[in-house]
């Protein structure tokens, strides 16, 4: 069960008091609780985890400062979107908003390889209008003999040349704890001239103590991608690990499944769960095209199959876009063969840009059809 506090409640209020300490006696009830800062009001919402059943729910709308309590049969408690609940909700991160009704393209490099390929790259962005971007520093590889990634000691200058060219948020996977403290400290030596959205991979969606450790730490969003052999349920509930731990400014990623039904691309696409995730959920929904197809495959008509299946994700309504490019596709040192060039950059953000319309079209039809 979920408590849903009137607004700007404090800690200090007599309400908060007298309603803490009639849930400290409540037999069976852990209580978990979440602050969210808006920009003009402060909400607060109280988890009630343990046996519920037996609560009341018009006797728990009653409790002293208490808006509204929302019974939970979901098992995302904390990211659910349950069956009362139509809040819209969003996260802002160093200028960037996130949520369901955002869109936010991270175009970059899938593995950062040289200062030259990673300025080239964010000069790119920057000429066209983009605040994000995408550098693997840490790259977990199928093969332990291929190239994973130079680690911390390309973050400084990933870092500075962000920072050079008004980059905000950067998408970084991560795979070990480690990773999150070289991160920080990289960002603290070089003056916090960008912001970084960890990025939890599909091969570590089970990686259950690195969500732990990831989720206890407030300082960055999370980037969660579905994993690739698993139910959309169970990715969902990794998600909800991240959550559980007290970080709940999670965007969920759909990279595509791993099966042979989806050849020739190099996953089978799964954009089609993008409105299913934001019906679930209150998360932001991230696609991630370069990853689904893994090619530079394009039809009789000339538009690249990357390019489809962004527009066919973002017509259903996805909140980000994670795709790869590179200055020099044939150089990169991981998946150069579905990287995008750089010339292709305006081509691809004005493709977006009349995908993202005509979802905005459709959601003013749905609208009308429904009032």
């Amino acid at each position: 069960m979920i408590l849903i506090l009137k607004p700007d409640t404090t800690k200090s209020s007599a309400d908060y008091k007298r309603l803490m300490e009639y849930l400290a006696n409540l037999p069976n009830i852990q209580i978990r609780i979440h602050e969210e800062q808006g920009v003009q009001q402060t909400l607060t919402e109280i988890y009630l985890i343990g046996d519920t059943a037996p609560l009341n729910l018009n006797d728990m709308d009653g409790l002293p400062g208490v808006e509204r309590a929302v019974r939970v049969s979901e098992a995302y408690r904390i990211l659910g979107r349950h069956k009362v609940d139509v809040r819209a909700t969003h996260f802002d991160y160093n200028g960037v908003r996130f949520g369901q009704d955002t869109l936010n393209v991270f175009a970059g490099l899938c593995a950062v390889d040289t200062p030259e390929h990673v300025e080239l790259m964010m000069k790119a962005l920057r000429d066209n209008g983009q605040v994000c971007t995408r550098m693997g520093a840490y790259k977990p590889r199928s093969n332990p003999y291929s190239f994973q990634g130079h680690g911390k000691n390309c973050l400084p200058y990933v870092f500075e040349l962000a920072g050079k060219y008004g980059i905000k948020v950067i998408a970084m996977e991560v795979t070990h704890e480690s990773h999150v403290e070289e991160i920080r400290e990289a960002l603290k030596q070089t003056g916090h001239p960008t912001g970084v959205m960890l990025q939890i991979g599909t091969r570590n969606t089970q990686n259950f103590e690195l969500l732990k450790i990831v989720g206890r730490q407030k300082e960055f969003p999370v980037l969660l991608k579905r994993g690739f052999g698993i139910t959309l349920e169970e990715s969902l509930n990794a998600a909800e690990y991240l959550a559980s731990e007290g970080n709940r400014n999670v965007v969920f990623g759909l990279r595509g499944m791993k099966t042979n039904v989806g050849d020739p691309h190099r996953n089978f696409v799964d954009f089609s769960h993008v409105p299913v995730v934001k019906r679930l959920t209150r998360m932001p929904v991230c696609i991630d095209p370069s990853h689904s197809v893994g090619s530079r495959d394009s039809a009789p008509d000339g538009i690249l199959d990357i390019v489809t299946v962004t527009a066919q994700g973002v017509v259903a309504g996805a909140n980000m876009v994670l795709v790869d490019f590179h200055p020099a596709p044939h150089k990169a040192l991981v998946d150069g063969p579905q990287a995008l060039t750089l010339e292709e950059l305006p081509y691809f953000l004005e493709d977006v840009r009349i995908a993202r319309e005509a979802y905005e079209k459709r959601s003013l039809l749905a609208k009308r059809l429904n009032t």
